[in-house]
């Protein structure tokens, strides 16, 4: 019995010490499914996450006049590059309503080269997952469903976050 015990508690405080200790990180108890999400792409073409569903999904919301935005997004980008996370598949999100140049123009001031520019125009996609503010990072896994999300900005670099991340690709 003794034996049980101890082997449930380092056990479980083995899997607790994966999760990154990142304070505006939210891992959901219940998965969220969602019918369809679409957004669009630079030319305007609607992309749809069916056509992603076996991937690790990471949609970041932003906008150019936001300055958390601008923090996260280069550590965004290196994230883009992580060798065991090659089924990661980002999508930054313009919610601000930027047009096509002001948002390119943010990523070449940023060095932004391993992200593409996409588009949330009319915020639909925003209002359906219930943005409460940007930057904002939805972590949906291989089979579509929500399983994180991140409210607020975060150093998408940071170790345990990869390494925590690494288990859903």
């Amino acid at each position: 019995m003794r034996f049980i015990i101890i082997f449930i508690f380092f056990f479980s405080n083995a899997f607790a010490g994966e999760v990154p200790n990142l304070k505006n990180l939210i891992i959901h108890e219940k998965l969220k499914k969602y019918d369809e999400l679409t957004f669009l792409d630079i030319d305007n073409n609607q992309i749809s996450l069916k056509s992603y569903k076996g991937n690790l999904i990471l949609l970041n919301f932003w906008a150019t006049w936001c300055a958390p935005c601008k923090d996260e997004m280069p550590s965004l980008n290196n994230l883009n590059k992580k060798k065991n996370l090659e089924n990661l598949k980002i999508f930054p999100i313009n919610v601000g309503q930027d047009n096509f140049e002001k948002s390119l123009n943010f990523f070449e001031s940023l060095n932004i080269n391993n992200l593409k520019v996409y588009f949330d125009t009319p915020v639909t996609l925003a209002k359906k997952l219930q943005l409460r503010g940007i930057p904002t990072s939805i972590l949906i896994n291989k089979d579509g469903f929500e399983f994180a999300r991140i409210v607020g900005s975060i150093d998408f670099e940071n170790e345990n976050f990869v390494k925590w991340l690494s288990n859903y690709n």
